[in-house]
Formats: structure tokens, sequence, C-alpha cells
């Protein structure tokens, strides 16, 4: 088991009191909260080792690139990666599914495939697969949502054909919390030869995830969500499909040759780094993976489980409140709710009156919105450092929203 309040003090922001109260922190979905040796090995890397990687003869430069490839490998090791050299660093997970939808999208879908992609798509897994069917005259195909708020698999079955191309689908719900299996889905794929893409956004931070026990193509996920620093993301793919893939960006640090009229390009992963990247960053998140296996993916599962068991438990008492969630143990630390007759955007500024931060939105996911006959929802999210007493003080909030709009 962890102890949610010993880790609490590994996070500087939490010593902050806004009006005497303490930070309540629910929106994890969105992007977490850095623990100290993360905010330090930031510091550390610009006040004593900086230079750009991959190009100085000299020390300075050389430690920065042993650091930056070590959080390469580190992540490679987190996921069960065959070879670091399957982990591409981009911006964030929106960039590494853009990457995918550009450079393999571009060459392998023709006109008339089809694609496969899911009702709750993050908008970051279902925009560029709209704009590359668009380019290239391919259609989507969409699979619905149940009454349950899990995804019908029957439904799947049926869309796939002899022109489906992609299976591109999230791991967890970032509304409604439904961990999907992920490898029942791709076990279906993998008989009829489609590749398969994972968005991992909401689900590496939370779940183990072994990509050679998934036999998924992609993997994508970003750094902020997994307590390390924002603009670091990770794609993975496996080295049989990097490797004919033409690179994303072209300029600096991809190249092998360049003459004035013809450039060949390096191997993978750097062909699909050009430029300078996120040096200190990069580094830094190896610490936040660090910190999170010293814990224990598991022991962070079970104690999400138990915090949604326990705010399911007290928002379900009140009438007028409507949980968007599947059972328990099918979901992950996230709860969306609507407050009947109260928009979202006001009772989310009544739970910050309490320092209780929620979000209110319709989460970058407006088809799924559309689905449950919402224009927008309320969710918590939870992570490491939430305790049972967060959600007391989310009660609360929830009853000055009642107070005050007399309902």
């Amino acid at each position: 088991m962890l102890d949610p309040l010993k880790i609490k003090r590994d996070f500087p922001i939490f010593k902050r009191k806004i009006n005497k109260k303490p930070i309540v922190f629910l929106d994890n979905a969105a992007s977490t909260e850095k623990p100290k040796c993360v905010i330090d090995a930031i510091k550390d890397c610009y006040e004593n080792y900086y230079a750009n990687v991959h190009r100085g003869i000299y020390n300075l430069s050389e430690e920065t690139t042993s650091a930056y490839e070590s959080a390469r490998k580190k992540t490679a090791d987190f996921i069960n990666a065959k070879s670091e050299n399957e982990i591409i660093f981009t911006r964030n997970a929106t960039e590494a599914i853009n990457l995918i939808a550009y450079s393999w999208g571009n060459t392998f879908i023709k006109k008339g495939d089809e694609i496969i992609l899911s009702v709750m798509e993050h908008h970051s897994n279902l925009v560029p697969w709209q704009e590359l069917a668009k380019r290239k005259g391919a259609k989507i195909r969409v699979i619905p949502l149940k009454k349950d708020f899990t995804l019908d698999f029957e439904v799947y079955k049926k869309l796939i054909s002899k022109k489906t191309k992609l299976l591109t689908l999230t791991a967890m719900s970032n509304v409604l919390g439904t961990i999907n299996p992920i490898k029942k889905f791709i076990k279906e794929a993998k008989k009829h030869n489609i590749t398969v893409i994972i968005d991992g956004a909401q689900s590496v931070p939370h779940l183990k995830t072994d990509v050679q026990d998934l036999d998924c193509d992609f993997l994508a996920f970003s750094s902020h969500k997994m307590l390390g620093p924002s603009g670091v993301g990770v794609l993975y793919g496996t080295s049989k499909i990097l490797k004919k893939m033409p690179p994303f960006l072209y300029g600096g640090d991809m190249i092998k040759e360049v003459t004035q009229f013809k450039s060949t390009y390096t191997d993978i992963p750097w062909k699909f780094e050009a430029g300078t990247p996120n040096i200190a960053d990069v580094i830094a998140f190896q610490k936040a993976i660090e910190y999170i296996e010293k814990i224990g993916l598991k022991n962070i599962e079970d104690h999400e489980k138990t915090l949604l068991s326990y705010a399911k438990e007290k928002f379900s008492k009140y009438k007028q409140v409507h949980l968007y969630s599947p059972k328990t143990e099918i979901s992950g630390g996230i709860l969306s709710f609507n407050i009947k007759g109260i928009h979202p955007h006001d009772a989310a500024t009544i739970f910050n009156t309490e320092n209780v931060c929620i979000r209110a939105s319709q989460h970058c996911a407006s088809p799924l919105m559309k689905a449950l006959g919402v224009g927008s929802t309320n969710r918590m999210s939870f992570y490491i450092y939430n305790t049972k007493e967060d959600i007391d003080k989310a009660e609360i909030a929830l009853k000055k929203v009642l107070k005050i709009f007399k309902i």
C-alpha cells in the first residue's frame, strides 16, 4: 500500500495554501503535479552540465547526451520495449499521434481504406485521423458506447473489413475512466493484419503497460500526466514499422549525409527527432519514472480504485448528482459527474472557492459528450497524493453548490 500523506510531502506545491486553505488537486487526468526530485533534476541539468546533445565532442555535451539517452532507456524498460531505439521523444502525446498520422498514415493509407476508432477518443486521437482521411480519401468507422460505459466489442468485430488498415484506440477514457480491454481489441485486429495504435496518455501513468505483451504497433503517452515535466511526449513504435516510415520533421540531427541537393537520414529513433530537443525535461522525466516505479504501479492502481469507490459512495448519495462511470473494477481513477440544472463551469467555480481543483469541460471529447447526451461534465481525477480527505473536501464543495443554487 502507498501512503498518500507521506507522498504529498515530496511535492512542493502542496505546501502552498490559498486563503489559508490547502490545495486539493483533483485534475490529474489533465496534468499531474511534480515531485521535488523532478524539479531538482531540471535545475541540476541547467546548473551543472547542460549542453546540446549528440553533437559536442567535449565533456558537458557527452554528459548531457548520456543523461538524455539514459532517459530513453528507462522509458523503454518502463513499457518493456525490445529496444530503446523504439522510443521517440516528442513534445506530447498529441505530437506523437500526429507523427504517426503524417509519417505512417501518408505512406500507407490509401483511397478507400478504413480507420477504426472509438466514440470515446480524445480529440488528439480523432482529429489527426479525420484530416488524414480527408487527405487520402479514407473512411473513419466508429466503435459505439454501450449503456454500461464500455465499448461494444461485437460491433467492433463487425466494423472490420478487408478495407480496414488501422485501429487506433484509447487504453483508458479521459472522461469515463473506462479501462478498455485493449489486448482483446488488438488480438482481433491482428487476425486481419491491421496496424494498431494505442493512446496510453491516461493508462501508462496508472497501469502496468507491456507493449510486447500487448502486441501493439504504436503507443503514445505524455510525461506531464505521470509526474514529469510538460513538453515531453513519448512515441513507441516497433523497429520493424519505424524503419519503413519517412521522417516527420526535417533539419538538424536527423541526417546522415547532406549535399546541396540531396540528403540521407540517420537511423531510428533519431531520424524522428529533428532539431534541439527538450533536453533538461527529458532527463527529468527519468526521475518521474523512477519515482513511480518505487511506489509500484499495482499500488497506484489499487489506491486509485479505493478513492474512486469512496468518491462514488459519497457523491451517489445526492439525487441531484448524475455519475458517468463504469463499474469500479474496470475504471481508472476518474469520476465524471453533472449536477442537475447547474452548468459544470458554475459548479467548478464554486469548488474552487474551497480550493478543490476539478475540471469542467468537454474534456477534448466532444463526440463522447454527444453520445452521453450532455454538453460537458465535471470531472474529478485521482493520483498518488490524493486522499479520502480530499474527497471529503470535494463533498463539502458539492454541498456548497447545492446550497447556493438551492436545489
